[in-house]
């Protein structure tokens, strides 16, 4: 039982509580989303222009921009990415909250250290692959942060290159030369 002093004015914190939309946390497909509009490389876009992309439902991308926006990973308008804070999330949280776990050997796509980004940088004994029809590299599996990652990829080079980026901080340690080649991508 609350005295007097203790209750709320509910029509004020209904108000407030309608004009707040609730944080559950972030979600693989908000990166890839957040590389998109990047690789975009303008501010032209629509939610359905990315949601096309991605294949990504209209509705996941609004949600997940929503998100994005309350973790200050893009702007209020919900436009433009906040890109050092992106950085700043990839080179120093993703790997705890999204870690690529390695799986078994498959046929795929190339990604992380063994991605043509990062070719000439290192040489990978066993590469690691998203698993994807149709391609030919065998390798260590591991998931995509999104399943429609490889085909997204196909069409889009840099965001390519931005995904296996951030797929060799998933992996492992932050490596410098990695996170030189990411910045260099994010912010050309």
């Amino acid at each position: 039982m609350f005295c007097d002093s203790q209750m709320l004015n509910t029509s004020q914190t209904n108000v407030n509580l309608s004009a707040m939309k609730e944080h559950k946390g972030m979600r693989p497909q908000d990166i890839v989303i957040l590389l998109k509009i990047i690789s975009s490389q303008d501010n032209s876009w629509y939610n359905k222009d990315l949601a096309s992309a991605l294949g990504i439902s209209n509705s996941e991308v609004s949600e997940s921009l929503n998100r994005s926006s309350i973790a200050g990973l893009i702007d209020d308008n919900k436009r433009k990415v906040e890109k050092e804070s992106l950085l700043e999330f990839l080179v120093y949280g993703l790997k705890y909250v999204f870690p690529a776990m390695p799986g078994r050997l498959l046929r795929g796509m190339p990604t992380g250290y063994s991605a043509p980004v990062l070719n000439d940088d290192f040489i990978v004994d066993d590469p690691f692959i998203w698993p994807a029809k149709g391609k030919r590299t065998k390798g260590i599996a591991i998931e995509p942060l999104y399943h429609t990652v490889p085909s997204a990829c196909e069409d889009d080079m840099l965001l390519y290159d931005l995904l296996s980026l951030t797929d060799a901080l998933r992996i492992g340690k932050s490596n410098r030369q990695v996170i030189k080649k990411l910045e260099e991508k994010l912010f050309s």
